[in-house]
């Protein structure tokens, strides 16, 4: 399944933060939405997520319409994995990621046997099995995004979108993150766009990138067009610091 965002506006009330975009996630594919502070990255993945209306524009998942569909049915198509840490005493593992297949079951929220199945198969794949039984409290940052991204996984939806999974976590375990979000594009054709400041990281494991600049405009290419055509150096230019076309890499001067 693939995203496509059509002359898309996106800000509150009237005031756009973003304008004019035409950008597709396509299926399988793995992209990075990077650009300064304020630039409204968080409000361009709520405005996907339909956590608030965009200004003007459409969206589309396939031949859906983001902006009337259901939220039923926009949760069997997305899944979103924000910033926050999780909280709450005596929920374990197992139970978090259990909410991930809310969209499918009954009143009662009771799961079934293949709901179990689901959930164990999340687990597994993002390596988290043996974590199972242990309380949400209890556990490192990282650990932690890994519970977030196995839930998503649960929700079985063909579109991800994640808000800074990589914030709080120290360098292996963002490498890791990455990597792993990476591996479900590629064996499970999920289509993942992830907001991130982590730019060297995303340079070299991201497919694509969705680049936000200081004016409200918004630039779509693989990290190798965007390097070369001299986007990159216009957005973060700084005295102090170059875009490396050669290695796609940013360097201090």
């Amino acid at each position: 399944m693939k995203y496509e965002l059509r002359n898309l506006s996106v800000g509150y009330g009237d005031e756009p933060v973003v304008s004019g975009i035409n950008a597709t996630l396509h299926e399988g594919e793995l992209c990075a939405l990077i650009g300064p502070n304020g630039a409204g990255k968080s409000t361009l993945l709520r405005t996907m997520a339909a956590f608030q209306p965009a200004i003007s524009g459409e969206l589309w998942l396939n031949d859906i319409d983001v902006r009337t569909s259901t939220p039923l049915s926009l949760s069997r198509h997305i899944g979103v994995v924000l910033t926050e840490r999780v909280s709450g005493m005596g929920i374990t593992v197992r139970d978090l990621v259990e909410m991930g297949r809310s969209p499918y079951t009954n009143f009662w929220g009771k799961l079934t046997e293949e709901d179990q199945l689901v959930v164990s198969r999340a687990l597994d794949m993002v390596g988290i099995s043996e974590l199972a039984d242990r309380q949400a409290s209890t556990l490192s940052d990282g650990e932690r995004q890994k519970v977030m991204i196995a839930k998503a996984l649960a929700q079985e939806t063909p579109i991800i979108l994640l808000d800074e999974p990589t914030a709080y976590l120290d360098f292996p375990s963002k490498v890791e993150t990455m990597l792993l979000l990476r591996r479900l594009c590629r064996e499970m054709g999920k289509s993942v766009l992830l907001s991130t400041h982590d730019l060297s990281l995303a340079l070299q494991v991201t497919d694509s990138l969705w680049l936000l600049s200081r004016d409200g405009t918004l630039s779509a290419g693989t990290p190798q067009t965007l390097g070369q055509s001299g986007a990159l150096n216009a957005v973060f230019r700084s005295p102090h610091v170059e875009f490396d076309t050669t290695t796609l890499q940013f360097r201090v001067k």
